[in-house]
Parts: C-alpha cells; sequence; structure tokens
C-alpha cells in the first residue's frame, strides 16, 4: 500500500483518529504508524484524535470552515469569519470564529486560533447554511443575516438602543457598506428574533436596515 497516495487521496478531509486506523488497517500496530507518520510530517495534529495532511504531501488540505466544523462540533462558521468570508467586512480575520451549543471554547493550533462561543437552542440552529468551499468541502457556515446577528448578541458591550446605534456600529465599527446591509434578507432575522438573545438589539437593527 502507498502510504502517501491514499494520505492524499483524503487530503481535503480531516482526518479523525477513526479513519487513520481504517486506512492502516494492514499494520499490525496502527497506532504506532499514525505516531510515526507524525514525526515524518506526512500529518499534523489539529488536536487529539484529529489530524490534517502534513505539507510535504503537497496535496490540498481542508479549508478552515470545514476544519473548524470538526475540532468541536456541534458547531458552523460565523461572526467575522463568515462576514470576512461573504467579503462583508474589510478587516483580515486573524482568529476562526464558530457558534456551538457547548461551553465557549478556543483551540490554539499549529494552523490558527479557533474560538466557539457558545449559543443558546432553538436561536443556535437558526440560518445556518451548508456552503461549498472546493470540491469535496462542504462546510456548515452562518448566512450572512446570521453572521451579523451572531456578531451583536454575542459581544459584551454592545446594546443597540436606537436605529443611529445600529447604524454607527455596523458601517462604522465592522465598517460594512450600506449596499450589502440593504441586500441582507430582514424577514429572516424577524422570523428569528423571539429567540434570540439581545431582541431589542436586533430589532434596532431590523429597523435600521429598512431604513436604508
Amino acid at each position: 500500500m502507498n502510504l502517501q497516495s491514499v494520505l492524499v487521496s483524503q487530503s481535503k478531509q480531516p482526518l479523525t483518529h477513526q479513519l487513520l486506523v481504517a486506512l492502516l488497517k494492514g499494520y499490525k500496530r496502527p497506532n504506532d504508524k499514525i505516531l510515526s507518520l507524525k514525526n515524518e510530517g506526512l500529518i499534523e495534529p489539529i488536536k487529539k484524535g484529529l489530524y490534517i495532511v502534513g505539507k510535504s504531501i503537497g496535496a490540498e488540505r481542508p479549508e478552515n470552515p470545514l476544519l473548524a466544523n470538526h475540532i468541536l462540533g456541534p458547531s458552523y462558521l460565523s461572526m467575522e469569519s463568515a462576514l470576512s468570508h461573504y467579503g462583508l467586512i474589510p478587516e483580515k480575520v486573524f482568529a476562526i470564529t464558530s457558534m456551538t451549543t457547548k461551553a465557549s471554547r478556543k483551540f490554539e493550533t499549529n494552523i490558527g486560533l479557533f474560538t466557539y462561543t457558545n449559543l443558546p437552542l432553538p436561536y443556535y440552529s437558526f440560518g445556518i447554511t451548508m456552503l461549498n468551499l472546493s470540491e469535496n468541502q462542504i462546510a456548515m457556515v452562518a448566512s450572512p443575516e446570521k453572521a451579523l446577528c451572531d456578531k451583536i448578541v454575542t459581544t459584551a458591550g454592545i446594546n443597540l438602543r436606537s436605529v443611529a446605534a445600529a447604524r454607527d456600529y455596523t458601517l462604522n465599527n465592522l465598517r460594512m457598506e450600506e449596499s450589502d446591509l440593504a441586500a441582507l434578507d430582514v424577514q429572516a432575522i424577524k422570523n428569528w428574533v423571539e429567540n434570540a438573545p439581545k431582541r431589542n438589539s436586533l430589532k434596532m437593527l431590523i429597523k435600521m436596515i429598512e431604513t436604508i
């Protein structure tokens, strides 16, 4: 078995310990072989039990939104990372930001910082899309509307008490464009608002978008 070819064939997906054991079923001690692959740089650990192919393989690796889904589940990419992915905010995002129903956590990895912020049900489950990142890579990502709402409801100190405050936060703080705000699906936000944290802030966001 050509292990490098096998790893190339799996390179676009995160490699769980269970998957690696299955791929190495011909070895008497698959766990020892996994350690050997790691030491040789053919696989790179992301967290305990989760790997990606090493850079030396020279193959396409999982994109961050897909990797974020696997580091902690259930979760979906949101806030700055999703807003940046859609081109709605200009700043480069350094942490990969996601939402989860579990406790908020951070994972420092060799490819970046992955953060997870807790959200309550049922609000958590709204506005999640399955996004095609590239061939054979599909990730759970917030819609543009949900990513913006998540940012507002989970950021400490943000309370939008007026239309003017909502306008200032989105245009001046997040540096979004009016045209992008106007294109958001306000009805979707209206459908979520009664189950959302910071309902009044989201209601002001809705009113502000409707004035554009």
